[in-house]
C-alpha cells in the first residue's frame, strides 16, 4: 500500500471505529548532525592487536532537561566514548569522554540510560580472554557528573563464556547480546548472554557501585540464548525476552518476574512457524500494555527478512497475532522500540536491499493510539544516503540506537562506514509536528 492509499484507508477506519492513526509525517525529522568520524579501515581478526581502524556502535537517550546523550566506540583506541549535546544540538564537551579507558582490549556496542540530575550509567562488552575459547566481558561504569567523568569500570560478568556473544551457530554469532535498564526507583538492570548459551540477570540498589551476584534466566550450550532485552512494569514486574541459536525456526522468548529479577515465570513463547525470529525489543507503555518487535527471517534465510510486532495486553494470557509493520520491497531487522506516556510507540529498524547485503538506511513505523494502528513504513531521511557507505555496527547489529521521550522528541543514531575513506557516527533528532517546540 503506498502512503496516499494508507492515509486514505487510515481515514475511514478512524471514522469507523473513532481512533486516531499515525502517519509517518507526524515526524519532522532535522538534520543530522554528525557526533564523531575516523579511518574506515577493517584489517583481518588478531584479537585485540587487530587493525581496527573506525568508529561505530552508537547508542542515544534523551536526558532530564532536554539534553540528548551518545555513547559510540572508536576502534583506533579500543574505547567507549560518551558526548553530550545541549537542546539547541551543541555539544557539551570540546572532546568526547573516554568511558572504558582500556585501550589495549577493544571495548564494543555500549548502552546506556540517565538516572536522576547528572547520573549516567553505561554498559558494555569488553573482548577480555579470560580462558575461554571466546573473549567477552560485561563491564559498567556510572558518572555523577552529567557525563564529564565516569568510574572506575567494574566487570559485571567473571566469566569464561564468552559474555556479550549471542551465537547463532559455532561459526556465526554477533557481539553485543547485552541491554541495560532502570526503574524509576533507582534499580539497575543488566542483561546479558553467553556464547556458551546463558542468559544472565545482575541488579544494583546503589546506583551501579555494586552489582548482585547474576541469575542465570535461561540457555546452556546446546540452546544458546541470544539478544535480551529488557523492559519495567509496575512495581517489581521485570520482562525480559530473548531468541535462541542453533535452530533455523527459532521463536521469540518472553519471561515475566513478579519479583523484581529473582525468579521468572515460564516464557511465552512467540510462534514465527518455520521462519527465524530475532533480536527482540521490548517496551511497556504507560497503560502497561507490553510491546514486542522483532526480525523474522524466511525459512532457510533465503528471501527479505520483515518486522513483526505484537503486544500483550494487561493480565493477558497471550499475545496478539503477529503484524507486519516493514516494506515488503525491502529487507529489514534488527528493531528497536520505544514507549511514551501519550501511548505513542515508535519501531525502527536496519533496511537491508538484498538478503545478502549490508544494511542501508533506517526504516520506521509509528503509532499514536498504544499499537492498534501504525503508519506505512518510511525511510528516515538521509539514512539511505549510499556516499556515506553502509550504516550499522561490523561487529553485530544488536544496537540502541533509537530513543523518544514524553515531550515527543525523537532521536536517531546511525554509523557509516565507506571503505578505504571514512567512518562516521550520526545524530539525527525529530519532534512530533503537534507538540510545542
Amino acid at each position: 500500500m503506498n502512503q496516499t492509499a494508507f492515509v486514505r484507508a487510515c481515514s475511514i477506519a478512524s471514522l469507523l471505529l473513532l481512533v486516531g492513526c499515525a502517519d509517518a509525517s507526524d515526524i519532522a525529522w532535522l538534520e543530522r548532525i554528525e557526533i564523531d568520524s575516523g579511518q574506515a579501515f577493517q584489517g583481518p581478526w588478531r584479537m585485540n592487536e587487530s587493525q581496527f581502524l573506525y568508529v561505530d556502535d552508537p547508542s542515544v537517550a534523551f536526558g532530564p532537561d532536554g539534553e540528548t546523550g551518545v555513547v559510540w566506540v572508536d576502534n583506533a583506541q579500543r574505547d567507549v566514548l560518551f558526548q553530550m549535546l545541549e537542546a539547541d544540538g551543541s555539544k557539551r564537551f570540546a572532546e568526547p569522554v573516554n568511558v572504558s579507558r582500556t585501550p589495549n582490549v577493544f571495548s564494543w556496542l555500549p548502552r546506556f540510560v540517565f538516572g536522576e540530575e547528572d547520573d549516567v550509567f553505561v554498559l558494555w562488552q569488553e573482548i577480555v580472554f579470560a580462558g575461554g575459547s571466546h573473549g567477552g566481558e560485561i563491564f559498567f561504569a556510572r558518572s555523577e557528573d552529567g557525563g564529564a567523568s565516569f568510574s572506575q569500570p567494574i566487570n559485571l560478568s567473571n566469566t569464561t563464556g564468552g559474555a556479550g556473544k549471542g551465537r547463532l551457530t559455532q561459526q556465526i554469532w554477533s557481539n553485543g547480546s547485552l541491554d541495560l535498564a532502570r526503574r524509576a526507583d533507582g534499580r539497575l538492570y543488566a542483561a546479558w548472554t553467553e556464547f556458551y548459551g546463558a542468559l544472565h540477570l545482575a541488579w544494583s540498589d546503589d546506583g551501579g557501585t555494586s552489582f548482585a551476584e547474576p541469575v542465570h534466566v535461561a540457555g546452556h550450550f546446546e540452546v544458546p540464548t541470544r539478544g535480551p532485552a529488557l523492559a519495567l512494569g509496575p512495581d517489581s514486574e521485570v520482562w525480559l525476552a530473548w531468541t535462541v541459536g542453533e535452530d533455523a525456526a527459532a521463536d521469540i522468548h518472553v519471561a515475566r518476574s513478579r519479583d523484581g529479577g529473582q525468579s521468572f515465570d515460564a516464557p511465552m513463547i512467540v510462534d514465527s512457524g518455520q521462519a527465524h525470529a530475532d533480536a527482540p525489543a521490548l517496551a511497556v507503555g504507560s497503560d502497561g500494555i507490553l510491546h514486542l518487535a522483532f526480525g523474522e527471517n524466511p525459512p532457510g534465510f533465503r528471501g527479505l527478512p520483515r518486522i513483526r510486532y505484537t503486544r500483550l495486553s494487561v493480565g493477558g494470557d497471550g499475545f496478539e497475532p503477529l503484524r507486519t509493520l516493514s516494506n515488503e520491497d525491502f529487507g529489514a531487522n534488527y528493531p528497536a522500540l520505544v514507549a511514551a506516556a501519550d501511548r505513542s510507540i515508535l519501531v525502527s529498524w536496519r533496511q537491508f536491499p538484498s538478503p545478502r547485503s549490508r544494511p542501508l538506511g533506517m526504516g520506521f513505523a509509528l503509532s499514536t493510539d498504544g499499537g492498534e494502528r501504525f503508519s506505512a513504513p518510511e525511510v528516515i531521511p538521509g539514512s539511505d544516503d549510499p556516499a556515506l557507505g553502509f550504516n550499522g555496527s561490523l561487529q553485530g547489529l544488536l544496537m540502541a540506537p533509537l530513543a523518544m521521550d514524553d515531550s515527543g522528541r525523537v532521536a536517531v543514531v546511525n554509523s557509516t562506514f565507506l571503505p578505504g575513506e571514512r567512518s562516521a557516527i550520526w545524530l539525527q533528532k525529530g519532534r512530533f509536528k503537534n507538540q510545542p517546540e
